[in-house]
């Protein structure tokens, strides 16, 4: 791929992804948006062409973080306070999700119609899933 794991870091108070550490990265960055601005910016190509042009550079751009993310080196700690960090950041989006489909269906039961969005419930229904077919997948797995 591109771009190399040891030009980043974990971001770590900032959301998910990762954060350039040395030249090389930030290099990394400057030339995976400049197409983005290019296409936005420049007369040429219908929209077509650019909504085709956004959609192989997007997904080339996706692998290669994907890439980049999977082969960052960590030790036993970052492992630890990534895992931790994740498990609170999911606590934090199902309970704020509950709380969601709670006054959905409470604002709809008081104005006579029952009504949740279905989103919100696939996001819950989805990380039950997930839990589940990860606790199958580690328990057959020893």
């Amino acid at each position: 791929m591109l771009g190399k794991p040891k030009w980043f870091t974990r971001r770590k108070y900032g959301g998910w992804g990762f954060c350039p550490k040395c030249w090389q990265g930030w290099v990394y960055l400057a030339a995976i948006l400049t197409p983005f601005i290019l296409l936005r910016y420049l007369p040429f190509g219908n929209d077509e062409f650019r909504w085709l042009a956004y959609s192989v550079w997007g997904g080339a751009v996706i692998l290669d973080a994907i890439h980049i993310m999977a082969n960052m080196e960590k030790d036993e700690r970052e492992r630890v306070h990534e895992a931790l960090a994740e498990r609170n950041a999911l606590w934090a989006i199902i309970i704020l999700l509950c709380v969601g489909v709670a006054y959905q269906a409470s604002a709809g039961a008081a104005s006579g119609e029952f009504g949740v969005d279905p989103v919100i419930l696939v996001a819950l229904f989805a990380g039950v899933a997930a839990k589940a077919a990860t606790n199958i997948y580690l328990d057959h797995k020893n």
